[in-house]
């Protein structure tokens, strides 16, 4: 089945941040990731601890990124790391997780991370986005490269819509990330539905 997972950005949401929370969590997506990097470890200690109660009371994934002692305080389960964060990770780090993540842009990186121990990774942007604009998509046969190139789950990342699923599916992914329309779309019930009755079509 394909999945969803949320990438949050606080800077985005119309409403309280956590509210918005509430209502990507209550749609039926499959996880949160919560990348609010520019926060102090202590700042996103305290918003992880509130996320998590939230994700936990709907029974979805709580991936917590980038700030590794924090997460283990918290006891998450998940962690989402960039590839230069992940390579500084001791075994004793690893080892108080379930669930790695890595960020990766091509063949080279996937193939890394996931000897470095992730147990799934994210791959992007694989189309045009304004997140990143004016820098070139990788595009749909790099996400079939890097899908090819390793045995653990594949998320693409970047440009995700419903009409872009199946192409998605296609090319080995088994999940997609989406962060700015998760952030500001008005019905995230209505929109996530969408994405995953796409995901089911294939």
């Amino acid at each position: 089945m394909f999945k969803l997972l949320c990438v949050t950005n606080r800077a985005l949401c119309r409403e309280p941040f956590l509210d918005r929370i509430e209502a990507v969590t209550a749609s039926g997506i499959d996880g949160i990731i919560l990348r609010e990097k520019e926060m102090t470890a202590q700042e996103y200690e305290t918003l992880a601890s509130e996320v998590m109660r939230i994700c936990r009371a709907h029974d979805i994934l709580c991936i917590l990124h980038s700030f590794v002692d924090p997460a283990i305080s918290l006891h998450a389960e998940a962690i989402h790391l960039p590839l230069p964060v992940l390579r500084t990770l001791t075994d004793a780090q690893k080892s108080q997780f379930r669930i790695i993540g890595a960020s990766c842009h091509s063949v080279e990186d996937a193939k890394e991370a996931q000897r470095l121990g992730c147990t799934y990774l994210t791959f992007g942007h694989v189309f045009a986005t304004d997140c990143k604009k004016g820098v070139p998509p990788r595009g749909i046969d790099c996400l079939k490269d890097v899908c090819r190139a390793v045995s653990v789950p594949v998320f693409a990342i970047g440009g995700i819509s419903d009409a872009r699923i199946g192409a998605l599916q296609q090319a080995g992914a088994q999940g997609a990330c989406l962060m700015s329309s998760l952030m500001q779309c008005e019905q995230v019930n209505d929109y996530v539905r969408t994405l995953l009755k796409a995901g089911e079509e294939e």
